[in-house]
């Protein structure tokens, strides 16, 4: 396989993503004593940072690589969405096609971290799905760009974006244009996207859906696989397996272990995952090729500490390292 000119054809493709973006803001500091007024840690913040997150964070993912990406959601009319609108066009991310609902609240995650390790987490959200107006701007946007799209990516936290009745019009509209459907689910929709090309739960995911206890061996993720292809009726089963890297299934069934690389925080390695599998599919490339690209890409990005996009020169040298070791 030819790198440069995989990573070449990258920047000719074109992806929508369709589903609950967020803001992440990282609050570092430093913990050197107790509150005397609770017995709870005292954080003196060193300094802030603010970052996309969720489905945003999969569309910046695919951004990094060169290539033309269109992001879809909803966020609140408030400052967390100007700060989020911001943070897109820094992305270079259009916000065109993005619904702001002055009844809801924009989706932010407060992480607060001494020495790189989380002490707490706040969230301001919404988890009521959203307004039928929503669901039609979302579509009718889509559909105004589906013919130029190469895959189509449902990005799913539960946060109300990808209701039963978006899910289905996006799949049908993708199915009508030819265009590939990744998936990556959350257990409360999670037999709603049948039809979809790529679908990539995790391994509690996975397990909770078929109400099963699941061991992390290849044979229990093998069984699991059929059990729940057969219900979703999708093209590719991806799961992701935490440190023993990820399985496919198909017409038959490929491991792929984990990268080995120092892991600094998992933050957002799924949304690399998602990111480079879709892409390497748009670029002609087989799903097990994808897989292995995309499992080095999430290997690169756990390196760092919270959700970072892939960088596109290390994933190069990770990925010529590994196809011509």
């Amino acid at each position: 396989m030819d790198i440069d000119a995989l990573f070449k054809s990258f920047k000719e493709k074109k992806i929508a993503v369709v589903g609950d973006i967020m803001l992440d803001k990282y609050i570092f500091g430093h913990v050197s004593r107790v509150s005397p007024e609770y017995p709870v840690p005292v954080v003196e913040v060193s300094h802030e940072t603010l970052r996309l997150g969720g489905a945003a964070n999969v569309a910046v993912n695919i951004r990094a690589m060169g290539t033309a990406t269109v992001l879809f959601g909803v966020t609140g009319q408030d400052d967390n969405a100007e700060a989020l609108k911001n943070l897109m066009h820094e992305h270079g991310l259009s916000s065109e096609h993005l619904f702001h609902d002055p009844q809801r609240q924009t989706t932010c995650k407060t992480r607060i971290l001494s020495q790189s390790h989380h002490i707490t987490r706040v969230d301001y959200e919404s988890r009521k799905a959203v307004s039928e107006q929503a669901e039609n701007f979302m579509e009718e946007h889509l559909g105004e760009v589906v013919a130029d799209l190469d895959a189509i990516i449902l990005q799913d936290y539960n946060k109300g974006v990808l209701t039963p009745a978006l899910i289905s019009r996006v799949i049908a509209l993708a199915s009508s244009r030819n265009v590939p459907v990744f998936v990556d689910p959350k257990l409360e929709s999670f037999f709603n996207y049948s039809g979809c090309t790529v679908f990539k739960p995790n391994l509690t995911e996975t397990a909770s859906s078929l109400g099963i206890a699941l061991n992390n061996t290849d044979s229990d993720i093998e069984h699991a696989c059929m059990k729940l292809k057969e219900k979703l009726r999708c093209e590719h089963l991806v799961v992701t397996r935490s440190e023993k890297g990820l399985t496919i299934y198909n017409s038959r069934f490929t491991h792929i272990p984990a990268a080995s690389l120092d892991v600094a925080d998992v933050s957002g390695a799924g949304d690399t995952v998602i990111g480079i599998l879709a892409l390497g599919f748009a670029a002609g490339l087989d799903i097990e090729t994808c897989a292995q690209v995309a499992n080095i890409a999430a290997g690169t990005v756990c390196q760092e500490v919270g959700a970072v996009p892939v960088n596109p020169a290390k994933l190069l040298k990770a990925c010529r390292e590994h196809f011509q070791a």
